[in-house]
Formats: C-alpha cells, structure tokens, sequence
C-alpha cells in the first residue's frame, strides 16, 4: 500500500491543472505516493494534457460533470494510499508539505481531516482555511456581514490546532477515515460538502486539524465562475446541510430558510451591478530566474523590459513579478507571494519545463495564462 494519494478533481482548468500536478509531484518525490485526477468532462484539452505529460497519472475521465462530491469519491475509490489528499486543481503544494503532514498525521492517534495555510494568488492568506461550524445562528450572522463567528480567530494563521471545519481546497486525511464516514455527501453537487465531511467527521469521533506550518496556493475562483449557476448551488448546498444536521429545530430552519433567501436576492443585486474592468498595466515586471533566455523570452511576450531579481526588496506596488519554477522551488515561490501579501504586487508563475506563466490577482475570477 502507498503512503499518499493525492486526489484532483478537474473541470476546464488545463494549465492550472498542469502547475498544480507539477508541484504535486515535486512535493512527492521522495514519498511512495500517487496522483489521481478525476475530470468532470471538461471541454478543455485537460484529459489530452494530463495523458501525454503525466501517463504516470491515474485519470478518471467522466463523460459528464458528475459534480465535486461524487468526482473525489471516485477518485479515493482507486486511491492505493493509507492518506488521501483532497486538492483542488487551482492549488500549488510546497516541497515539504505532505512530508510535514505525513509526520503530524503520524502523531495523532485519533485525526480525522488536516487543513493547510491556504493563501490566494497575491498571497493574503484565505480566513476560511480555519472556519467554525456555521450554526444557523452563525451563518445568520455570516450572511448579514458579522462573519467574526464564522471563522476561527483564537487561532493564529501559522499556529495549529483543532478546528471544526476545513476547506475543500486541501483535506488530507487517512483512507480509512474517509471510507468510514463514506467520503463526501452525494447530495451535494459543488459547496458545502467539505463542511458536511468536517462535520461528519468530528460526529464520528475524531478530531480535525489546522495545520500552519505549510502553505498552500489557491488560487480560488479558477474552477467556477461567480455566476448565477454559482449562488444557486452554494445557496442549494446550504439548504442540504442546515436541513440534514438542524432540521430537528422547525424556528431555526425556518430563519435559515429567511436567511439564504434574503442573502440570495442580496448576491443577486451585486452581481448583476456592472463592474468596470481594470485597464491599469503593471508599472514595473520583476523576474525571478537564473535563465537569460527565459527574461528575453518573457520580455518579447509581453513588449517590456523586465528586470532580473533574486528577492523582491526593491518592487514597488504594481509591479508583476514572474517567478521561474526551474530556478526556484515552488516552496520559495509561495513564500515570496505570501511575503507580499501587502505590497500590491502580482504574480505569474512558469512551471518547469513549460511555455507558458500563469497566475490570479483575484479572489474572485479567472487568472491570466502568458504564452512564450
């Protein structure tokens, strides 16, 4: 039996995917694991992709999007590993990070689901890596702006200790757990199946974990688009939660019922307002790499000249800064996002042995791939 199996599943994000499986398999070299990528038919070239660079991935391959939940059940179906690993294809692991999980996983008799530091592409780091459960009283509050409930704010983002709720983006946890609980509801499509798991799980009787001393790249909002397709399965997936785990209290149920509504028509207003898209273009382009023909490469593409760096001290804000996989670790290249977090910078990534840079300047829609 392996150690680790890494479970991805993909749905129209082919160089996000192609950056994740690369830093997967840096992170495991050393480490007899495996990587599954479960595809929910994406119209992409993912399925292409993944078979001509990687035949040493396991892929699933489905004729339709069978939806979050039921795709990583797949995917763990087939898993070898004594740990399973629930990634999202919009994520990039350091070197060290399942090493280091694998050590504190080793030293917890009764865990149940572990979750990392996740930080988005301009490296603040992502409040829901740590959340509480959302009782219909603290998602009430959630939903009306008060979210000091929702997350957990005892608990500092490089500490560890015992949450309730992970994120779904990144869920490591033993095999067995997961067949245990049966893995992720099916009644969830997408959203709020990763706080059914971590409920579940602490139901069960284990304990689960936040772990700060890895950081995780998520790039957030590359799977999905924040569209009315969208807040309609979010909204559906809170339905489905509230209504298997509180449904014995009718007032509550009918508040939360009130709530999603009201928060609904809410989201709905906002999103339909038109939003203006920036055309500000980066004052300065910063590259970390020792290759000189990559900054000639680069500085083509994008009609700039773009400066050659070792560390970021002298970038001011609005700088873009490429960050060269094959001269740098991933670890470093999270760890020089992470450390800008507050200097407004943005970041594209080259994945070794690639053409193309890729990265996000928001929480909230797609990146930008670079071709060279």
């Amino acid at each position: 039996m392996k150690q680790l199996s890494v479970v991805i599943v993909n749905y129209n994000v082919r160089y996000f995917l192609e950056l994740c499986i690369r830093s997967v398999q840096a992170a495991i070299e050393t480490i007899d694991a495996e990587i599954i990528v479960v595809d929910n038919d994406s119209r992409d070239d993912s399925c292409t992709m993944v078979r001509e660079l990687f035949p040493e991935v396991i892929l699933i391959a489905n004729e339709k999007n069978v939806g979050f939940s039921t795709a990583n059940n797949q995917g763990v179906e087939k898993a070898q590993g004594t740990y399973v690993c629930i990634l999202n294809p919009d994520t990039v692991v350091s070197e060290d990070t399942f090493e280091k999980l694998l050590n504190f996983a080793s030293q917890k008799p009764q865990i149940g689901a572990v979750g990392a530091r996740l930080v988005d592409g301009t490296g603040r780091f992502l409040p829901e890596s740590k959340r509480n459960l959302p009782t219909p009283k603290v998602a009430f509050q959630k939903i009306f702006g008060n979210g000091a409930s929702y997350y957990v704010n005892t608990l500092g983002q490089y500490e560890t200790g015992k949450i309730t709720v992970l994120a779904g983006a990144f869920m490591f946890l033993k095999h067995t757990v997961y067949t245990e609980v049966k893995g992720f509801d099916e009644q969830y499509f997408m959203y709020g199946e990763d706080i059914d798991l971590s409920y579940t799980i602490e139901e069960t009787g284990y304990l689960n974990y936040y772990f700060g001393e890895t950081t995780v790249l998520h790039y957030k909002g590359e799977s999905t688009a924040k569209d009315a397709t969208y807040r309609k399965r979010f909204y559906d997936a809170m339905r489905i939660f509230y209504y298997k785990h509180f449904n014995s209290n009718s007032i509550e149920a009918i508040v939360v019922r009130m709530g999603l509504w009201l928060a609904t028509l809410s989201r709905k207003r906002i999103s339909e307002t038109p939003k203006e898209k920036s055309t500000v273009l980066p004052k300065m382009y910063m590259i970390v790499t020792d290759n000189e023909q990559l900054v000639s490469l680069i500085s083509k593409s994008i009609g700039a000249s773009i400066k050659k760096v070792t560390d970021l001290k002298d970038a001011i804000a609005g700088t873009e800064v490429f960050l060269d996989a094959a001269s740098i670790s991933y670890t470093r290249c999270i760890t020089l996002i992470s450390e800008s977090a507050n200097k407004q910078l943005t970041f594209k990534i080259i994945p070794k042995n690639t053409t193309f840079a890729i990265g996000s300047n928001s929480s909230e829609g797609r990146g930008e791939v670079l071709h060279f």
